[in-house]
């Protein structure tokens, strides 16, 4: 872990708080940036799903058994 000093907006961190449920000024932005990088995953996955890269979704053997 790196200990740095930052210039922090304390409204936007305060609003950011209330919304992650955080108390601190570090849970805020260790949760903050655990959610940027969990929407960036969900925002991959979905990709994937739309383009169907890597899955056999459409094949529709693989989606005959799928529904026993």
């Amino acid at each position: 872990m790196r200990k740095t000093s930052v210039a922090i907006d304390e409204g936007l961190a305060r609003q950011a708080g209330e919304l992650l449920g955080t108390c601190t000024l570090k849970e805020t932005i260790d949760s903050a940036l655990r959610e940027v990088v969990a929407a960036d995953a969900r925002r991959r996955f979905v990709d994937r799903l739309r383009d169907m890269r890597g899955m056999d979704l459409d094949q529709p053997d693989v989606m005959a058994g799928a529904w026993r």
